[in-house]
């Protein structure tokens, strides 16, 4: 055997002198705190936050309940009913009517909601009661109501809900989302999967965050959990404020993996109390469509990257219109405002009261103008242009040599063409038919399909004048052009390298 032997004298004395050590070990942890006080202090501060905040909240957030009765859909526009194999027979009465017919079956869904005044109105996302025809309420103290007067707002995602004859009820308080900061401590509280009174805990970890669940919200984005079922639900600082609605989450699974989405309480203010008032909301409307200034465009018109945006497009017959706003503007102050982003113009300008009139600082040319707008309310349905002119097309022959240059090939845009591919509402524009794959305007997203519709501010109809507004133009100084697709325009800047 290899080793050293120990004899039964050693093994004795061995044994003692480590149970000897295991006092002295035990005897000093007896003495030493566990947790350093300093850091257990803190720590328990932050839980008494959590604490508190959920406490404060919690009664205030309900369950909402939905559904919505079975429906019958005629089956795909054009297409004929399926013959009735029962027609002729005796159970023709049971099976004749409807028959052919797709049946959307009854829904069911499940969200969240906040009490925000005590007389029993409750704040919740638009997608939660969307085409249902009962909403029951669910409070926190085990009573349910059916919901009335539903007023609804699809392009925030947010509605307002009455509850009626449930007593005086704790409301929640609308907090300061603008005084929030990337690192803050938050709740999200709601319902998720069906259990009531959840509440989770984590960050903000982004804010200004577009999302296509809202067409005019820029929303928080925050770790906290964020389930299905909670949606509607708020999402609380460590005062216990309501600083968001939680609204959507990014996920691969249909389940929280670390990015949820909030509707900032500002918006949220501003939204539920037309609702409340009004029944709707009423945004004011400028009538440009901007993107924002890149190194490129900034080069090309003019100001500073980040300080300001470019006007891609103008509504005719629009309030920028009137005021003489024109494309290639770079808009950098609204009421007194700075803009930097698209979304900062929309926000600014759909707060202003409608009618009122205000000053609009942009470049244009190099200089500094102010012009006066008065905002109008915006349309539901933004009227785009007129039908397209019924002359002839010219058809493009060969491509010239700024064309080649360029990498693409052009044609007019008939009105035969334009339905085809979704540009009914185009009244100019040449049609892109070839794009050289290893080309400049290949590089910089061009594609066939796709229409020209300026060159720098020069509106082009036809190839001819597409044409005749490229002739001074040059490759090296860099050629901005306006593009669209069936769905939305943008600027692009052709520009060979040096």
């Amino acid at each position: 055997m290899s080793g050293r032997e120990f004899s039964p004298r050693q093994r004795l004395a061995l044994g003692g002198m480590i149970l000897a050590s295991l006092c002295a070990a035990v005897s000093i942890s007896a003495q030493q705190p566990v947790v350093d006080a300093d850091a257990w202090g803190h720590a328990d501060a932050l839980s008494r936050a959590f604490r508190q905040a959920a406490s404060h909240v919690i009664p205030t957030v309900v369950t909402i309940k939905t559904s919505s009765r079975p429906r019958s859909m005629a089956g795909p526009r054009g297409m004929e009913e399926a013959p009735n194999p029962f027609e002729g027979t005796p159970w023709e009465q049971f099976f004749g009517e409807g028959f052919g017919q797709q049946i959307i079956p009854r829904r069911e869904g499940l969200g969240s909601g906040v009490i925000i005044d005590a007389s029993g109105i409750v704040l919740t996302n638009n997608h939660v009661v969307e085409g249902m025809d009962s909403v029951v309420v669910g409070l926190a103290d085990g009573r349910e109501f059916t919901a009335t007067d539903i007023k609804t707002d699809p392009q925030s995602d947010l509605a307002v809900l009455r509850i009626a004859n449930a007593g005086d009820l704790p409301a929640a308080t609308l907090g300061d989302s603008d005084a929030l900061q990337i690192g803050d401590w938050v709740l999200a509280v709601g319902s998720p999967f069906g259990l009531d009174e959840t509440v989770s805990a984590g960050i903000i970890s982004a804010k200004g965050r577009a999302l296509q669940a809202a067409e005019r919200a820029q929303f928080l984005q925050t770790d906290a959990a964020i389930n299905p079922g909670n949606s509607g639900g708020p999402l609380v600082n460590l005062r216990g404020e309501v600083v968001g609605i939680n609204t959507a989450i990014a996920s691969r699974s249909g389940a929280y993996q670390g990015v949820g989405f909030a509707i900032p309480t500002n918006l949220v203010k501003w939204v539920s109390d037309q609702l409340v008032r009004e029944g709707r909301v009423k945004r004011a409307y400028l009538g440009v469509g901007v993107g924002a200034l890149t190194p490129e465009l900034a080069e090309q018109f003019g100001g500073q990257v980040g300080q300001g945006v470019v006007v891609q497009r103008v509504y005719p017959g629009s309030p920028a219109d009137k005021a003489g706003v024109q494309f290639g503007d770079v808009i950098t102050t609204f009421q007194g405002a700075a803009i930097h982003s698209p979304s900062d113009l929309q926000q600014a300008v759909e707060k202003v009261a409608v009618g009122s009139t205000v000053a609009v600082v942009l470049l244009r040319d190099g200089q500094t103008a102010t012009v006066s707008v008065t905002l109008e309310e915006l349309p539901e349905l933004l009227a785009e242009g007129q039908a397209l002119p019924n002359a002839p097309p010219r058809r493009s022959t060969t491509a010239t040599e700024m064309e080649k240059a360029m990498g693409i090939e052009v044609r007019d845009l008939t009105a035969q063409i334009a339905r085809q591919l979704g540009y009914e509402d185009r009244t100019s524009g040449v049609l892109v038919t070839w794009v050289d794959p290893t080309g400049l305007a290949a590089d910089k997203g061009l594609g066939r399909g796709m229409l020209i519709l300026k060159v720098r501010k020069t509106d082009v109809l036809t190839v001819e004048q597409f044409r005749e507004a490229l002739q001074g133009e040059s490759l090296e100084r860099g050629i901005p052009l306006l593009i669209a697709t069936p769905t939305q325009e943008t600027v692009i800047t052709l520009k060979s390298s040096p």
